[in-house]
């Protein structure tokens, strides 16, 4: 079988399943990588929102870094709700001896609409840990944050993108274009070429984990080597599929499917092949 690669997650938790820790492990191991997991913040939600949040110490999130690190060192690192500049500060200090991919999902605000990061948070992810960043994956409203002005479309993006890699310091950033009007479009900047990731748009709303997915594909492929448009491009082909073949299941958002893409081709329930 060969050697089995590994990566890391840096996140908060879903109960549900859908995004978080839960998200990444199940992407991890649908794209054949071994997956592990540092907790940062324990989240209480599902497909309807978030009810509370309860952020662990310092001190126990960097022994539970120390514990992976100093026992099965991964290929590729990726983060996804780092909620306070203490957590960023420490992990920040941590990935910068790694010397591996490092894929940052700037996550700030659930499918809901619930604030997930506190505004001072907002400002240090800028400083502290995009200029350490292999990848950066923002959707739109999470852009807009980090670079100070609106996004209405591609252009919009584009510029975004360049200035995530030119002025933060990413070394390259996909805006999600998820959020726009038309055709759904992730334009990725790599400091040299833009490249452009389409799909056609599903109309659900189960899309619950999306951005955790996307970013945990990413960050498998670079662990097992890929370039970064290479795993940006079998990242997006495997969110898509996650997004296509729909679970259904919630009151609200539903989750992705993580094994959506072993169900290209088959019939479904009424004998129609998707």
């Amino acid at each position: 079988m060969g050697s089995v690669k590994s990566a890391l997650t840096i996140a908060g938790t879903d109960p549900s399943g859908g995004a978080g820790i839960q998200a990444d492990l199940k992407t991890f191991q649908e794209r054949q990588v071994y997956g592990m997991s540092v907790i940062t913040s324990v989240v209480a939600q599902n497909t309807l929102g978030v009810q509370d949040v309860k952020h662990l110490s310092i001190d126990f999130i960097e022994k539970q870094m120390d514990a992976v690190l100093e026992d099965i060192f991964p290929q590729a690192i990726k983060t996804g709700m780092i909620a306070t500049v203490e957590m960023m500060q420490l992990i920040a200090t941590k990935i910068a001896k790694t010397n591996i991919p490092y894929v940052i999902d700037p996550v700030m605000v659930a499918k809901s609409g619930d604030s997930l990061m506190e505004d001072q948070s907002r400002k240090a992810i800028r400083d502290v840990l995009i200029p350490l960043a292999t990848v950066v994956t923002p959707n739109v409203p999470e852009a807009e944050i980090l670079v100070g002005f609106d996004i209405k479309n591609q252009q919009d993006a584009k510029k975004a993108a360049k200035v995530i890699v030119d002025d933060l310091g990413a070394q390259s950033a996909v805006v999600k274009g998820g959020h726009l009007p038309g055709e759904a479009v992730d334009i990725l900047y790599d400091g040299n070429d833009y490249y452009y990731f389409k799909n056609v748009r599903f109309d659900t709303k189960h899309t619950h984990g999306t951005g955790c997915t996307f970013s945990a594909a990413i960050t498998a492929e670079l662990a097992k080597g890929k370039s970064i448009k290479e795993a940006v491009e079998l990242g997006k082909a495997y969110i898509t599929d996650a997004i296509k073949f729909s679970l259904e299941l919630g009151q609200g958002n539903g989750p992705t499917n993580h094994w959506g893409y072993r169900l290209k081709g088959l019939p479904n329930q009424e004998g129609e092949i998707k």
